[in-house]
């Protein structure tokens, strides 16, 4: 009797094995490098994680110190960025406030990475009714106004820090879906694929080692475009009163709470907003740059 088949590995077509000129990492580096507006980016990203990281030790005041006879003082050499209406310092609240706008655009788009991309694999690779389900689920998902959808997420669960990340986790599931959907199912059609069905490789198996690694460089640009989406997102539920709650120094509620002193003090209102403008132009100026040096049309 002839043995069964067993289960082998073929090579792939798309290694990732380097040409002599480097890893895939050091071209991608190499190529990213290129790009003058995309090491701006980079710069300003690296900034505010660097502030957001030593907030504690940089900060020259307490985020909720007040001191009435400091109320509403323009920047000065004491406060850099002035005082709002209770007398703390706005630089320390902007140090503080980078932390949690970096946690909540770095973690919303985490578990909007994980399962939207599970569910993209799913249906991209498997098709015909699971497929038709998923796309339907991403498409109800989409026909709302993301903020809105957002905004009525918060409103069911309470407002929130927490509850603020979780919105806006779930109004990004379609996007990362959507994108993985359409990559697997070129992806699957590619000889190598074939070569593992044919060969009795388990789903599971390909879907792991060739499918995923595969789908990586359109997920990792959108990921940081998606962060900056992320973080001006959070800022408006903040300003809405449906994020971060008071005291917390988050930067969409320090524009709302300050916006009634806009013409009296208006530098409580330009640094949060500057802070906010600065970090999304920063993530997505690095995502453009990403996406150019992971596109191999882009490279010579």
């Amino acid at each position: 009797m002839p043995e069964p088949a067993k289960e082998v590995n073929p090579a792939p077509i798309e290694v990732s094995a380097d040409d002599g000129d480097g890893s895939i990492l050091k071209e991608t580096w190499h190529g990213f490098k290129k790009n003058k507006l995309a090491l701006v980016g980079f710069g300003i990203v690296l900034f505010f994680i660097i502030l957001a990281v030593l907030s504690n030790i940089i900060a020259p005041e307490g985020i909720n110190e007040q001191k009435s006879a400091d109320r509403l003082l323009a920047p000065s050499a004491e406060y850099w960025m002035g005082t709002d209406d209770f007398g703390r310092d706005i630089f320390s609240r902007i140090l503080h406030g980078a932390r949690l706008s970096l946690t909540v655009g770095f973690f919303a788009v985490a578990g909007s990475v994980i399962i939207g991309t599970f569910f993209g694999i799913i249906a991209g690779y498997y098709g015909r009714w699971i497929d038709s389900i998923i796309s339907r689920m991403f498409d109800i998902l989409l026909a709302f106004p993301s903020i809105l959808l957002a905004i009525a997420i918060v409103a069911v669960l309470g407002p929130s820090l927490q509850n603020a990340l979780i919105a806006i986790g779930i109004i990004n599931v379609p996007t990362f879906g959507r994108l993985v959907r359409s990559k697997v199912l070129g992806l699957k059609q590619e000889e190598y694929i074939q070569a593992a069905h044919s060969v009795g490789m388990k789903d599971r198996r390909i879907l792991t080692f060739h499918i995923l690694p595969n789908s990586l460089a359109p997920i990792i640009v959108q990921g940081t475009l998606c962060v900056a989406t992320a973080i001006l997102e959070a800022a408006a539920l903040g300003f809405l009163g449906l994020g971060a709650q008071a005291p917390y120094p988050e930067w969409g509620r320090m524009l709302s709470d300050s916006r009634q002193y806009l013409q009296q003090a208006p530098w409580t209102v330009f640094f949060p907003g500057l802070a906010i403008m600065l970090t999304v132009l920063g993530f997505n100026l690095m995502g453009d740059g990403l996406r150019d040096a992971l596109d191999p049309k882009m490279k010579e």
